[in-house]
């Protein structure tokens, strides 16, 4: 109970703390504002997709639930977004199921009838990108862009993304079935860029950056420079304790991508997370995802090298401003283990 209440609490939060941006007042008849199931060919979804509009820009984003996917929340745990422009629409993430990119894309009709330009995706994990079988089946197949470390993801470059790609669908197929199924499929970037990438569509200009390895080895982050609005992925959790438990997460670099956004000139006006609700402020932004990662790296740092064992470590730990966090029991000993690790072969060299 106390879960589901901050829950609640926090999209509160989402509605009052977002004076740039406002609820797109849904039509007359929207199923999802008036009924609480919505029909998609992927299995009934129940939840509340809600749309929020970035104020005085064709900017528009919706909010996952705090926590990890499970069934109560059907696989909704990660933010995506959308521009419009006179020359199509630019998606920034895809959502966690086949269900949840298909109320995605209705979302998108809602606003506009122009045709999908592209779908870039932040990093190759579950909760971003199974929404995309829903645009490859219901918007016209549209290109779909990822930094080129993604293509480790489904067998490439790289060997692991810090989920096995397969072992992660089978057990989506369990958790959050019937919205992964076993017609679920995951599918690879068409198109892939190194470090940067600029591309301007409809007169909009847009700027791509790779940030990672730092969550994952694909992390990128997109600025539209038109309207100052930052989409950052998984390179900033915002009030929620963050995933680190991966072999490919790299917290030195994450952090040097943190103060990378923190230095942008000039700064984004508004910025929406991977994960939680969007700021006016970059460095409000980063806080808990800068100060979680250094806690952690301090304390397990200082038992790494003085030989105190992990659970010795872990347990003597004082972690009182994380554990009332969404997550925190799903990840914070695993985030502790995989950085102790991480510390303890850095004191052998």
């Amino acid at each position: 109970m106390r879960l589901r209440h901050l829950l609640l609490f926090v999209l509160l939060l989402t509605v009052l703390a977002c004076s740039k941006s406002s609820e797109v007042d849904a039509p007359a008849g929207d199923a999802a504002a008036s009924i609480t199931e919505v029909a998609t060919p992927y299995g009934e979804s129940k939840l509340e997709m809600k749309l929020f509009k970035v104020k005085d820009a064709p900017i528009y984003y919706v909010l996952g639930f705090s926590g990890v996917p499970d069934a109560q929340n059907e696989g909704h745990t990660s933010n995506a977004g959308f521009v419009v422009t006179d020359a199509g629409v630019v998606v920034f993430d895809a959502l966690g199921t086949p269900a949840l990119g298909y109320r995605l894309l209705q979302r998108i009709r809602e606003v506009t009838d122009q045709p999908i330009e592209r779908v870039i995706i932040s990093h190759y994990h579950a909760d971003h990108i199974y929404g995309l079988q829903a645009f490859e089946e219901h918007a016209g197949n549209p290109p779909v862009w990822a930094q080129v470390l993604a293509l480790g993801y489904v067998g490439g470059s790289t060997a692991s993304q810090g989920e096995d790609a397969a072992r992660r669908l089978a057990q989506r197929r369990e958790a959050l079935f019937p919205w992964v199924d076993e017609n679920t499929h995951i599918i690879s970037p068409s198109n892939t860029f190194e470090d940067e990438m600029t591309f301007v569509v409809g007169g909009v200009s847009f700027m791509l950056k790779h940030l990672g390895p730092a969550h994952a080895p694909a992390d990128s982050i997109l600025l539209v420079k038109n309207y100052g609005v930052l989409f950052s992925g998984d390179v900033i959790y915002k009030g929620r304790v963050p995933f680190l438990d991966s072999p490919e997460t790299d917290t030195r670099r994450w952090l040097r991508g943190l103060r990378y956004l923190v230095e942008l000139d000039p700064p984004p006006q508004f910025v929406i997370p991977g994960h939680g609700i969007p700021s006016q402020s970059v460095e409000e932004a980063i806080t808990t995802t800068r100060d979680y990662i250094n806690f952690v790296r301090d304390a397990m740092g200082d038992a790494a090298g003085n030989f105190v064992p992990f659970e010795e470590a872990y347990d003597a730990t004082d972690w009182s401003a994380y554990e009332e966090m969404p997550a925190f029991e799903a990840s914070n000993r695993g985030n502790a283990y995989r950085i102790f690790l991480e510390l303890e072969a850095e004191s052998f060299k």
